[in-house]
């Protein structure tokens, strides 16, 4: 018998990769809404005053979900390894989704004083810990399930969905804005966007239920104990190293990509002064290029490489940071075109974010280290972005210096990654038949073949 587990059938296939996706696509949508809410959920949690201060207060509970997402990612992580991909993201799927309804059934400040920013801050921790849980999850379950020779093509569906679940949370915003009063977008019409999670993750939560298990987590379990299939138990030097290599790269794409589906449109709206309306607009209409370009960035990553298309990303991002926020200032048309190039080069950090972080690690221990080493990244440096971008507009009086701050991290980003990154493209996602840590076994000759043997003749159009 081989050592692989049989190929799913093509089927059986692209229901696990929607079953991924759709959870990855709700987490976005409510980042999505929350980003596009930020001047009104100021407004309605935080007491009356200055509209900064209120904007400030409500970027700082955006960003207390990342504190904890760090912890999520471990304990999430640790079922994925130990108990199934599945289980994980079963689990992750429904307290993501319960705890983004009860946010549009909170009272406002008028109503319950200070308890209403405590709820909210309290819910968004529970929103930062299952959502730990969420995007590597989701991308280590595709990267375990389709041709390893189109790895990056499909695991750029991550990506897809992220950009899909913002736009569709903007726009619903946008259609609010435009449908109902001021008065009423205030006192209840910024709650349906947040009810809409509920059956959203009740259906992922049944798509998941009703799949196997990836074919490497079929492996680990058909040749491991359950003792010996804890990743504590297979961590080594090795794996540290990466982890502080992936939180890296992950803290940077993060805030370039909280940047842009978040903080921008605030930005547009709240410094260059473009009207609510148009902002999100500008701000869909560039996310959706983005989502397009996502699948060939992917399909370029199969064929040269991770790290050179990794690096392009990465210099280019640090090259354009400053110039796009130069270009936003002058104006609604030079703004959309500045978001447009952007998003060419976001393109190329989020991909390759999505699959590296899963490549990276071995299958003992994949779900566990990237989802530590993912969510300390976007923790620490993504999710502090938004309000560290916004308080240097206000302290400084510098509409810039958000690019500068952008620019900065991205320098030093992309010297690390020069002087670090591995290649990854062509690594087994399988176990070596030694037990030894997949990361380090190249799928060239004869592992190439094997590996595309495993996935069978159906799935070589997936």
């Amino acid at each position: 018998m081989s050592r692989h587990t049989s190929a799913p059938a093509r089927s059986t296939r692209v229901k696990s990769i929607v079953s991924a996706l759709i959870g990855n696509y709700m987490e976005f949508f409510d980042f999505g809404v929350y980003g596009f809410l930020a001047i009104v959920l100021g407004q309605v949690f935080f007491p009356d005053g200055d509209a900064t201060i209120q904007l400030l207060s409500s970027l700082a509970v955006f960003g207390v979900a990342f504190v904890f997402r760090p912890i999520g990612g471990a304990i999430f992580g640790y079922i994925g390894d130990r108990f199934g991909r599945k289980n994980s993201l079963s689990l992750s799927i429904i307290i993501m989704s319960l705890s983004t309804a009860a946010i549009g059934i909170l009272p406002s400040y008028a109503a319950a004083g200070i308890l209403a920013p405590i709820l909210l801050v309290s819910l968004r921790s529970v929103q930062g810990l299952s959502v730990g849980g969420e995007f590597i999850a989701g991308s280590a379950f595709i990267a375990e399930t389709v041709n390893p020779a189109r790895r990056g093509r499909w695991v750029s569906l991550m990506s897809v969905t992220a950009a899909l679940g913002t736009i569709t949370g903007s726009l619903f915003v946008l259609l609010l804005t435009q449908t109902l009063s001021t008065e009423s977008l205030m006192s209840w019409g910024w709650r349906v966007p947040f009810w809409i999670a509920l059956p959203i993750g009740l259906i992922g939560l049944y798509m998941r239920l009703r799949l196997e298990d990836t074919p490497v987590f079929q492996q680990i379990q058909r040749i491991d104990s359950p003792e010996e299939t804890s990743p504590l138990k297979s961590f080594t030097k090795k794996d540290i190293g990466r982890m502080l290599l992936a939180v890296v790269f992950a803290g940077t794409t993060g805030l370039a990509f909280y940047y842009f589906t978040g903080y921008l449109n605030t930005y547009l709206q709240a410094t260059v002064g473009i009207p609510r309306e148009e902002a999100i607009l500008i701000s869909a209409g560039s996310i959706f290029a983005y989502a397009i370009l996502n699948p060939f960035v992917g399909a370029l990553s199969d064929r040269i490489g991770r790290r050179p298309t990794f690096l392009i990303g990465m210099f280019t991002m640090a090259f354009f940071a400053i110039p796009a926020f130069m270009l936003m200032n002058l104006g609604a048309p030079f703004a959309l075109l500045s978001l447009l190039i952007y998003g060419v080069f976001m393109a190329f950090l989020n991909v390759m974010n999505a699959i590296v972080s899963v490549e990276l690690f071995s299958a003992k221990n994949r779900m566990t280290a990237g989802s530590i080493a993912y969510n300390i990244g976007v923790g620490l440096i993504s999710g502090s972005g938004p309000l560290i971008a916004a308080a240097l507009v206000a302290s400084t009086d510098n509409p810039i210096a958000p690019g500068i701050y952008l620019a900065s991290v991205c320098i030093v980003a992309a010297i690390i990654l020069t002087v670090y990154l591995p290649e990854t493209f062509r690594r087994s996602m399988f176990l070596s038949p030694e037990h030894s840590e997949d990361a380090d076994i190249s799928e060239t000759a004869a592992g190439q073949k094997a590996a595309v043997a495993h996935d069978s003749s159906v799935a070589h159009r997936a």
